[in-house]
């Protein structure tokens, strides 16, 4: 009935099991390392395409754009392995009546307790003894002394389903107040959350602790450059764990440098992995992880059964448990009906 393709692999192979449940369906594996003449044989027939959500591990010509949807004329969704999306064109994706989904809430607990780990990390020098320890350290344990997570204020940048679980945990756990800034909710549904809703300059003066927990889009992009960690509050902790473009490096680098923040922790990076030679990994008061936050066994089951779920209910005619333009839904339910009938 469809053709569902999927770049390299799903998160886990259970999505496979899946589908095989479904052989109405054809599931085409599209291999990455071979040549984009090679791969669009394929997808030049394709109805869904399955697709990692990091840019870095995309190919550039299976990036969707409109060039991509142009040679897959019979696209009709396009669907990322977890909650990011920047490796589809979502307006080029909407003009061609091309539905996107993600798998949102799949890795919320993996995500929101890496970013909890890192604070922790951060505020007790858990990184900073570790790396003296390994080379010999003999001085006073005074030099690693840090701060509880008690009571500390916590700002919550973007308020889905990671910031959402994030704040529960923080509050059940440490007493933390929460302050969040996502101009796409309103102050009830914060406040039903543990949270308080304020303005992203009111968080950043008076947050002990910035989580950040957005995608990346033109709105976010460099959301945190030089002036917005000017505004934080002087000896603050910085955390991402939700996409590489949304900070300025080097305008971090500088905050920290100088002493301006406390430390950071990074998950996410302009360029994945980062050098080793990277400013941000010469400081002692950072933390870092190579995106993988959403990463563990568990996440991945559920991204893959996510997944495969959301496509068969798809080509089954029921509606979209996670669109990302929702706008597209007429014109969707048009063509789906013309290339599958």
């Amino acid at each position: 009935m469809a053709v569902i393709s999927y770049l390299n692999s799903f998160p886990a192979p259970n999505a496979l099991d899946i589908l095989a449940e479904h052989p109405q369906h054809e599931v085409v594996r599209i291999d990455g390392t071979r040549s984009l003449d090679d791969c669009f044989k394929d997808l030049q027939r394709a109805h869904a395409y399955q697709c990692v959500g990091a840019r870095d591990e995309v190919p550039p010509g299976l990036l969707v754009d409109s060039e991509f949807i142009r040679k897959a004329p019979e696209l009709l969704v396009c669907s990322a392995s977890g909650s990011g999306v920047d490796v589809f064109d979502i307006d080029a994706c909407t003009n061609a009546g091309v539905l996107v989904v993600n798998q949102a809430g799949a890795n919320a607990e993996s995500v929101a307790e890496h970013a909890l780990a890192m604070m922790i990390t951060l505020q007790k020098k858990m990184q900073h003894a570790d790396r003296l320890l390994r080379k010999g350290y003999d001085g006073p344990r005074s030099e690693f002394f840090g701060y509880d997570l008690l009571d500390r204020t916590v700002g919550i940048v973007g308020f889905g389903n990671i910031g959402k679980r994030l704040a529960e945990i923080l509050t059940a756990a440490f007493r933390c107040k929460i302050l969040v800034h996502d101009p796409y909710l309103d102050a009830e549904t914060v406040k039903a959350h543990g949270g308080e809703k304020v303005s992203f300059e009111e968080l950043l003066g008076a947050s002990d602790i910035v989580s950040v927990h957005t995608p990346l889009t033109a709105e976010t992009k460099l959301m945190f450059d030089a002036d917005a960690f000017s505004a934080m509050k002087s000896g603050a902790f910085f955390v991402i764990t939700a996409r590489g473009g949304i900070h300025d490096e080097q305008a971090l680098a500088q905050a920290l440098d100088c002493g301006h923040l406390a430390g950071a922790g990074l998950d996410v990076w302009e360029i994945e992995p980062p050098a080793a030679t990277h400013p941000l990994l010469q400081l002692d008061n950072v933390v870092s992880s190579p995106h993988v936050a959403g990463g563990t066994f568990d996440s991945l089951s559920n991204m893959a059964r996510f997944a495969a779920t959301q496509l068969l209910d798809i080509f089954d005619g029921k509606p979209p448990a996670r669109p990302i333009n929702p706008q597209v839904l007429p014109r969707f339910s048009e063509r789906l009906y013309k290339v599958i009938s």
